[in-house]
C-alpha cells in the first residue's frame, strides 16, 4: 500500500506524510567520539532535566510540519496537532502513523471521521516496524548528527538548537530518501 500511494503522489493525487514524535532532554545522545590518547572528552550538561517533545509530520521530499511541546504528550495534544494539521491541506493526503497508544486511542478514533472529510486518511502501521515510519529517521538525525555539544548547557539551549534544525530542515538538513 505504501509503495501504492508513493507512486499516486508522484502523480500529484495525494501527499503521503508520517507522523511520529521524539523527546530531547539535556542527556546528551552521544555513541562514541574520538579523542588523543589519555584525554578525556567531557560534554557539560545541566542537572535540570526538561523533556522537550517535537511532534511533526514529514513527507520523502523534506516538507516539515513540526509542533514543538515543552511537557507531557498525550492523546489530546495528539489531536490538536492532527487537527491543526487537517486545516491546511490543499489535497488528499495520506499520513502513516505507528501504534501508540495515544494514536489508537477512543478520543484519537473518534475525531478521524471529521478529519476525512477534510481529505486526510489515517493509514496505521504494521506493529512492530518502526523502520516503515520514515520520520523516525528525521529523529535519529538530530539525536545524533545535527545537535551540536552546545545544545546540551541548558534547556533553553537546547531548545534553540531544536528550533533552527526544525526551520533550516528541508534547506540546510535535509534527508536523501529512497525515492523508488
Amino acid at each position: 500500500m505504501i509503495h501504492h500511494l508513493h507512486a499516486r503522489e508522484q502523480q500529484g493525487e495525494c501527499a503521503v506524510w508520517y507522523f511520529d514524535s521524539a523527546g530531547f532532554c539535556l542527556t546528551p545522545s552521544i555513541p562514541y567520539a574520538w579523542q588523543p590518547i589519555g584525554s578525556v572528552l567531557e560534554v557539560p550538561t545541566a542537572t535540570h532535566n526538561q523533556r522537550i517533545n517535537v511532534l511533526g509530520f514529514l513527507t520523502r521530499h523534506n516538507a516539515l510540519v513540526p509542533y514543538v511541546i515543552e511537557g507531557h504528550v498525550d492523546t489530546a495534544v495528539v489531536i490538536e496537532c492532527f487537527e491543526q494539521f487537517s486545516q491546511q491541506l490543499n489535497k488528499r493526503a495520506y499520513v502513516f502513523l505507528d501504534n501508540a497508544s495515544v494514536q489508537k486511542s477512543r478520543e484519537f478514533i473518534r475525531h478521524i471521521p471529521q478529519w476525512v472529510q477534510r481529505g486526510l486518511i489515517i493509514k496505521y502501521l504494521p506493529p512492530y516496524s518502526p523502520e516503515l515510519n520514515l520520520i523516525k529517521i528525521l529523529w535519529r538525525f538530530m539525536k545524533y548528527y545535527w545537535m551540536p555539544f552546545s545544545a546540551y548547557m541548558s534547556s533553553q539551549s537546547l531548545l534553540q538548537s531544536i528550533e533552527d534544525i526544525l526551520q533550516r530542515f528541508g534547506t540546510d538538513y535535509t534527508i536523501a530518501f529512497d525515492m523508488k
